[in-house]
C-alpha cells in the first residue's frame, strides 16, 4: 500500500531535516512503536528505551524510505527488528523476566478482550477478574516464540492486514497466516496453564 499523502509531506520535511517535523512523527507514532514493542519484550523500561531507539534509527534511515508502502509499516518493520536484535541481547544477557504488565490493562487494552456494554459499570471484583486476566495474556505473550510472537502481535493487537505483516516481516503470506495460527495455539495454551495455576 503506497505512501499518503500526508506521510509524503511530513517525509519531506523529515528529509530537510525538520525538527519539527521529528517532533511530529514522535507525537503520532509514539503510543502505536511503544505498544508494539512492549508487548514484543514484556518490560517498560526497554520498551520506553528501545521506542525512542526506534525513532532515532528512523530519522537516520529516512532518505532510504522508498515510499512504496505506508509510513507507519516502515516504521513497524524497524521497530520489529530492533526488537529482535534486543531480545537476542537479553537472552544472552539473561535478562530477568518481564515485569511491569500489572497496569497493561488500562494502558494497552487487547482489542476486544474485555469488552464492555455502554452504560454497564463493572463491579470492583469483576474489574480486579479482568486485569488479572489482562494480566495473564500479556505475560504469555512474552512466553511465545519469537518468530510467532511478532506476527500475533502485528495482527490481533496492531491489527494489521496479512499483507502489511508481510510487508513488516519479509514473510510470505501463507506463512503469516501459519504462525499466526501457531502462536494463537501457543497463547491459548499458556493462557489455560496459567488459569489453571491460579485456580488450584
Amino acid at each position: 500500500m503506497p505512501i499518503d499523502e500526508l506521510d509524503s509531506k511530513l517525509v519531506e520535511r523529515l528529509l530537510a531535516r525538520d525538527e519539527r517535523a521529528f517532533n511530529t512523527l514522535v507525537r503520532t507514532y509514539e503510543r502505536r512503536v511503544f505498544g508494539l514493542v512492549f508487548r514484543m519484550l514484556g518490560n517498560q523500561a526497554e520498551a520506553e528505551d528501545l521506542s525512542q531507539e526506534v525513532f532515532v534509527q528512523v530519522f537516520k534511515a529516512i532518505a532510504s524510505f522508498r515510499g512504496d508502502s505506508k509510513l507507519s509499516t516502515w516504521i513497524y518493520r524497524i521497530a520489529v527488528n530492533l526488537c529482535k536484535n534486543r531480545a537476542k541481547y537479553l537472552r544472552v544477557r539473561h535478562a530477568s523476566k518481564q515485569d511491569e504488565l500489572e497496569s497493561i490493562a488500562d494502558r494497552l487494552p487487547l482489542g476486544d478482550a474485555r469488552s464492555a456494554a455502554i452504560g454497564h459499570i463493572e463491579r470492583p471484583d469483576e474489574m480486579v477478574a479482568g486485569r488479572q486476566i489482562e494480566a495473564i495474556v500479556a505475560q504469555a505473550i512474552t512466553e511465545i516464540e519469537d518468530t510467532f510472537r511478532e506476527c500475533l502481535v502485528l495482527r490481533d493487537v496492531e491489527e494489521l492486514s496479512y499483507e502489511e505483516i508481510g510487508e513488516i516481516t519479509g514473510l510470505p503470506p501463507g506463512t503469516v497466516k501459519s504462525r499466526i495460527f501457531r502462536a494463537r495455539a501457543q497463547l491459548k495454551e499458556l493462557v489455560e496453564k496459567r488459569l489453571g495455576e491460579k485456580i488450584r
